[in-house]
């Protein structure tokens, strides 16, 4: 195939992806993780589905960094999981020492490379991916706000009884507790979601969208989900690979727009062949826009953390 992929992380949210990327079609894909024979097990995995896929394109496993060599869009997703009450900002130290070595491998062997960041806490880690890097600001994005987003969908599909295909939700800010969906931005089929639920319901579903990541890894017990995170790091993947501008929310750097600088926060962007390729400022309420600033102080406290 002409595109190639490194998948960095190994795990269920890294193979996961790697899986998904191969289903499709997108691109070779190499999986790269520190543990001995796992990526290379499960890429060999794949390789053997692959005739029944009907796709072609090679899988390779490896323990190397350098082995993100000629990528044209790398995937970050090493790093520890949160575990029951363990919050994102717990996260923060031990994966800013994992994402460093790798956004230096990506520097040096794929300096040409999109990055899509998944690693938690994710809007400070790809600003540090971005700040280690040195890359343009539109070659590096973290993956959240699609995830949230479908989340919201899907909560919304349950509670209509309708296909998740037709709800499109926005939400913004930082992906943790303080993000901010906008049902005023969200539609069923064209429809807006304030029509077709009472107030009190949306509510409820966009408290539950705030929590969905903790939800699972309440359920879970022993990990933190990954099917989701995977697939809506994917679709960036595509959007980027496929030149397919959409406007998706994604965690980008911020220069001025929302009032907001010099930080990676979630909001709606133009993703296609040469990244992000525009940043979209919505006309958003008082009360909107205090909620997005508020989120985007969450992150911006945990990047002086770091910092610090």
């Amino acid at each position: 195939m002409k595109n190639k992929v490194a998948v960095i992380g190994g795990g269920n949210v890294g193979s996961s992806a790697a899986l998904y990327i191969a289903e499709r079609g997108l691109a070779d894909v190499t999986l790269i993780d520190i543990v001995v024979g796992m990526p290379q097990g499960k890429s060999l995995d794949m390789q053997q589905a692959a005739p029944l896929w009907h796709k072609g394109g090679s899988h390779r496993g490896s323990n190397d960094l350098a082995d993100v060599k000629g990528a044209d869009v790398v995937v970050m997703t090493a790093g520890f999981p949160r575990k029951p009450g363990m919050s994102r900002s717990d996260l923060l130290k031990a994966n800013a020492d994992i994402i460093r070595p790798a956004a230096q491998a990506v520097k040096q062997h794929a300096p040409n490379a999109y990055v899509v960041v998944v690693t938690n806490p994710l809007d400070v880690m790809a600003h540090l991916f971005w700040k280690t890097t040195g890359f343009p600001k539109h070659r590096v994005m973290g993956m959240a706000g699609i995830l949230d987003s479908a989340r919201m969908r899907a909560f919304i599909s349950m509670e209509l009884g309708v296909s998740g295909a037709d709800v499109h939700a926005m939400v913004l800010g930082g992906h943790g507790d303080s993000m901010v969906p906008l049902p005023r931005f969200t539609t069923v089929g064209g429809i807006g979601i304030t029509e077709l639920l009472p107030k009190d319901r949306i509510d409820e579903i966009s408290q539950r969208t705030r929590e969905g990541g903790a939800e699972i890894v309440k359920l879970l017990k022993t990990g933190s989900a990954y099917y989701a995170p995977a697939m809506s790091a994917v679709e960036m993947v595509e959007a980027i690979l496929s030149d397919q501008r959409r406007i998706v929310p994604c965690s980008v750097l911020l220069e001025g727009e929302y009032g907001l600088k010099g930080l990676f926060i979630g909001v709606p962007i133009l993703l296609g062949g040469r990244g992000v390729e525009k940043i979209i400022e919505l006309k958003l309420s008082a009360d909107e826009l205090a909620a997005l600033q508020k989120s985007a102080k969450d992150v911006a406290d945990m990047i002086a953390e770091l910092a610090g």
